[in-house]
């Protein structure tokens, strides 16, 4: 539990990196993302056959993701 939580925060934390503009999100909201981000890129590297069931999606897949659900966020967030 303790490790899903840290790679889900480094992964959120390379995603608002990599996404332009300023967020303003706390720790948990960070973590959320990248948990998000994480489970995103599992699920669709599994769908598209990069990945076996049980394996975790490599780390750019899943930052990538965590992108997408940020950008998503700040899309709904706005309006």
């Amino acid at each position: 539990m303790i490790v899903t939580l840290l790679i889900g925060f480094v992964i959120g934390v390379l995603a608002k990196f990599l996404y332009p503009g300023r967020e303003r999100m706390g720790i948990i909201m960070t973590t959320l993302l990248g948990i998000g981000g994480s489970v995103l890129g599992s699920w669709a590297g599994q769908v598209m056959g990069w990945y076996a069931p049980g394996q975790p999606a490599g780390w750019i897949v899943s930052t990538v993701a965590a992108v997408v659900i940020l950008a998503v966020y700040n899309r709904l967030a706005a309006r």
